[in-house]
């Protein structure tokens, strides 16, 4: 195991991984620009170096800064978290030249998966089944909207080199896809530098199923189960839970059993999240892959009992997988919200400012609550990064179990000084379809409506 680390990020993801970091024994190291000097969740790593200004472009992103901080700190691993450089082919490829052990898959795989046209070709060729639609990059709105003639509307515009839910548009007839093509063109310019889009048949009332995986350099993967991630806002997830209600085991086994094969031929290590759209009839249609840790990754090892992080930080090590398919276990029902510091009333608009009171109760059962956050009042939401205030995970022996205590947690919870989502939270765990589990992507919309 190495002897330090540099988490490469800030605020919750990095105190997650410093957690497991610290039980392994290895030595942590924390890097933070200017507006996060002093913050609390600095307290978790042996280790703290300025690195920028508040600005992203100037600190977390500074790719040189970055290394310098791993060459002067003599860490032997870098671990990127989620976010800012974790799926940067170009900044793996710098880490693994220095010699510098980079937790996460090999450059070629972040290049294959993050263009999300390449990614699809790429996992139809390894047997799994992909949304109707373009075969790569759309040269201009006019070759949109003849394949979306032929495959039919509604159709989705997404930008290849996208995330987040930006550079996503949908048009449902010829007038919306000219619109929609130079709208999408345009945020993806912006928020990723790359204007390139392609385009899928629009899945009406589908499912967002996502499968947890982890592999090896010895040809070993398996997969933890999938994700039910249908809960979301704009294409961001609030909501997320595992086991999916819409799957049954034998389906869950042999989906698994492809995606764990199409691991090993493509050579992937570390750990990864295989993204699918349940379409109502049935299919699960492949839709990207992240080359990271997921920041929904708790409510996999609540149902698990398997540490990811760990498990991360071991395949990087060059260790082999220490798991085999047969050993991997599925235990109750866990659901996780994710907090933010917005007002759910005025549109989800961000409030940063003072956190001067945050309690979670931890005794709401029947199941158990586990909080991930970075934050300790008194604290504050930076105005520069993402609102996340904490993730609040609860496991059951059922998903009513697992439901109920999730609701009194976030019921119970004391939060003074910024808005939260809480209240969008309990409307959720409410609704007669999440209630019922028989929901999907449009159940946000749907409620709005009503």
């Amino acid at each position: 195991m190495f002897r330090r680390l540099l988490v490469a990020n800030r605020g919750e993801v990095a105190v997650r991984v410093a957690k497991t970091a610290r039980r392994l024994g290895v030595q942590t190291v924390a890097i933070h620009s200017e507006a996060d000097a002093g913050a609390p969740w600095l307290a978790a790593f042996d280790r703290a170096v300025a690195i920028g200004p508040a600005h992203p472009g100037k600190s977390y992103l500074d790719q040189d800064a970055v290394l310098q901080v791993a060459v002067q700190e003599d860490c032997q691993a870098l671990h990127p978290g989620w976010g800012f450089l974790a799926e940067n082919a170009l900044f793996a490829a710098r880490v693994r030249q220095l010699g510098i052990a980079w937790v996460g898959p090999p450059p070629r795989a972040i290049r294959l998966m993050g263009d999300k046209a390449t990614a699809r070709r790429t996992m139809a060729a390894l047997g799994l089944p992909t949304i109707p639609g373009s075969e790569g990059i759309l040269a201009d709105a006019d070759e949109a909207r003849q394949l979306a003639d032929g495959i039919g509307y509604p159709v989705l515009l997404k930008a290849t080199a996208g995330g987040g839910g930006r550079g996503m548009r949908v048009a449902r007839d010829p007038q919306q896809l000219a619109a929609a093509f130079a709208e999408a063109a345009r945020e993806a310019q912006a928020a990723f530098g790359d204007p390139g889009l392609y385009l899928e048949k629009y899945v009406l009332n589908g499912r967002h199923i996502e499968f947890q995986v982890l592999a090896c350099d010895w040809g070993r993967a398996v997969h933890l189960g999938e994700r039910e991630c249908s809960v979301q806002r704009r294409h961001q997830k609030l909501v997320e839970e595992a086991p999916s209600p819409a799957l049954d085991p034998a389906t869950r086994e042999g989906l698994g059993a492809r995606i764990t094969a199409a691991m090993v031929e493509l050579g992937y290590r570390g750990a990864g999240t295989l993204e699918f759209l349940k379409d109502p009839a049935g299919p699960l249609y492949f839709m990207e892959m992240n080359t990271r840790l997921q920041v929904e990754h708790p409510v996999t090892e609540m149902i698990t009992g398997i540490d990811i992080v760990e498990h991360q930080l071991r395949i990087a090590a060059n260790e082999p997988l220490a798991l085999t398919q047969d050993q991997i276990r599925f235990h109750g029902h866990a659901i996780e919200a994710r907090i933010n510091a917005e007002d759910p009333a005025k549109g989800f608009q961000p409030n940063p400012g003072p956190i001067e009171r945050f309690v979670v109760p931890l005794d709401r059962g029947p199941g158990i609550v586990r909080v991930d956050t970075h934050l300790a009042p008194p604290d504050h939401v930076p105005p520069f990064y993402d609102s996340l205030v904490a993730k609040v995970i609860a496991h059951g022996e059922t998903r009513e179990a697992a439901r109920q205590t999730l609701r009194r947690a976030l019921a119970a919870t004391e939060v003074q000084g910024v808005p939260t989502t809480i209240p969008a939270h309990l409307a959720i765990l409410d609704d007669p379809r999440f209630v019922s589990g028989v929901y999907d992507t449009s159940l946000l919309a749907a409620a709005a409506a009503e």
